[in-house]
């Protein structure tokens, strides 16, 4: 339970309101030897706390305030706060229309690193009921390993629908594999397609954070696209893609033989075909020889009417093998 740390109040501010509250009024020195911090750091605690009306100084004690009230206020203040920057920003892009008209108003050039983040953060935390995405993994010179997108497993949490369509190199790192099972065995729906031509993240039906590959990061641009017929178009894509992609299981699922439904082993064989793994891949993450790699998949094509690869994914997909 962090609900102060959530509005943006310190740890030890939040610590000592909770104790305050368990152990009614109680002297800085002595929350100091509670909370093994210093004494400053209380007072300063203290400060944070009495600003909001939390918390009351009563002689050398200080006495925890119902917090109804305080935060109640403290609602209304952000919500104004809210209001006026919404309007401040509204009034701002008409300016800059005003000053570039060569662009349209819907679009929006995301200039920096630090602006990417915020924005894709954004699309996380405003979420109300679904993220899709289209991911095309790791590409150029990378430099940080994958990681899960901060805010994404919190918008998971609040019941948010993920639908994410991964490219198959995404799956060829075992880390970025990890990765994508975390969040499928937390609700994420997951496809994978060969070839994912950008990356695309849609926040409802009101907002998109869209990029192409490119082999040196500095050099990739992004663009938001808010409610348009451009965002239409790009839900469109998604969509395409959706409808096209072999599904991830849930699950560590991991072949013998085939029959009317997938064993443990054939269905973690159809995730690393899915993925776009080599042979050589698949034997070593099995623990088997190649040409039993080989001799399972060709059995799959068989039992499923498959020509190609990619096929066999698509037919066990659609037979809910994945």
């Amino acid at each position: 339970m962090h609900p102060l740390r959530a509005i943006g109040l310190t740890a030890t501010a939040e610590d000592t309101y909770l104790a305050l509250v368990q152990r009614g009024p109680t002297t800085s020195a002595a929350l100091a030897r509670i909370l093994r911090v210093t004494p400053d750091a209380v007072d300063a605690a203290a400060d944070e706390l009495t600003g909001l009306g939390l918390v009351e100084p009563d002689g050398e004690q200080l006495v925890a305030c119902p917090p109804r009230t305080a935060l109640d206020a403290l609602s209304e203040i952000r919500a104004k706060e809210l209001g006026a920057l919404r309007d401040s920003a509204d009034e701002l892009s008409r300016f800059w229309r005003d000053h570039h008209p060569e662009g349209p108003g819907y679009i929006e050039i995301v200039r920096t690193e630090e602006a990417r983040k915020a924005l894709q953060r954004r699309i996380q935390d405003e979420a109300v009921d679904q993220i899709r995405a289209l991911s095309v993994g790791p590409s150029g010179r990378l430099t940080a390993p994958p990681e899960v997108a901060p805010g994404s497993l919190e918008a998971l949490a609040r019941g948010v629908v993920y639908s994410v369509v991964y490219g198959a190199q995404s799956l060829r790192d075992p880390i970025g594999r990890e990765i994508i099972q975390t969040c499928v065995n937390l609700g994420e729906r997951a496809r994978v397609f060969p070839n994912v031509a950008l990356n695309l993240k849609i926040c409802d039906d009101r907002l998109a954070l869209v990029s192409a590959p490119a082999h040196d990061p500095q050099r990739r641009h992004y663009i938001a696209v808010e409610q348009s017929p451009l965002l239409d178009g790009l839900i469109g894509v998604f969509e395409s893609y959706w409808q096209m992609a072999v599904p991830l299981p849930a699950g560590d699922d991991s072949m013998d033989d085939v029959g009317d439904a997938p064993t443990d082993d054939a269905r973690q064989l159809l995730t690393y075909l899915s993925g776009g793994l080599t042979d050589e891949s698949i034997a070593r993450e099995l623990g088997v020889s190649e040409r039993t790699v080989a001799r399972r998949i060709a059995r799959l094509q068989e039992v499923l009417g498959a020509q190609t690869r990619f096929q066999l994914g698509v037919q066990a997909g659609r037979r809910g093998w994945l």
